[in-house]
């Protein structure tokens, strides 16, 4: 079994709030984080897949394949985007570093499972003193 990651980058703004709850209780919550003029991120995702290499070619998956749909299905979607508001796979969730690895997962797994290969984990780098790593429902 060999294990592979692959770095990607977006930006993107959000807003950490619960809907029906006073501006008051979710600063309580969220802090800062919940100003409802939103806040932004440089995030880094990292996504780790398994398997067995190819002895035809040498490769887990060729790299180019694996950032097409990296970009594809989710950095196209959410670079330079407010999650809350643009991001369909994100719709009804609040934005956390938790549920933006969740939501990542789901948004690739399937199509990276199709490449003779299993997706491993999704690591979300929110700045350099938080990240999540998520490994699935398993």
């Amino acid at each position: 079994m060999i294990y592979l990651t692959r770095r990607e980058r977006f930006n993107a703004a959000h807003r950490l709030f619960k809907e029906g709850w006073s501006d008051e209780k979710n600063f309580e919550v969220f802090g800062k984080c919940s100003n409802p003029n939103w806040h932004g991120h440089n995030y880094e995702l990292f996504v780790t897949i398994k398997g067995e290499v190819n002895p035809e070619t040498g490769f887990l998956i060729n790299l180019k394949q694996l950032s097409a749909i990296l970009n594809e299905k989710v950095i196209i979607k959410m670079d330079h985007k407010n999650l809350n508001l643009d991001v369909g796979f994100m719709a009804g969730k609040i934005p956390s570093a938790e549920n933006i690895a969740i939501a990542i997962w789901n948004e690739i797994e399937i199509e990276i499972n199709r490449h003779n290969c299993k997706l491993h984990c999704v690591k979300v780098v929110e700045t350099e003193n938080n990240s999540i790593k998520y490994y699935g429902k398993n």
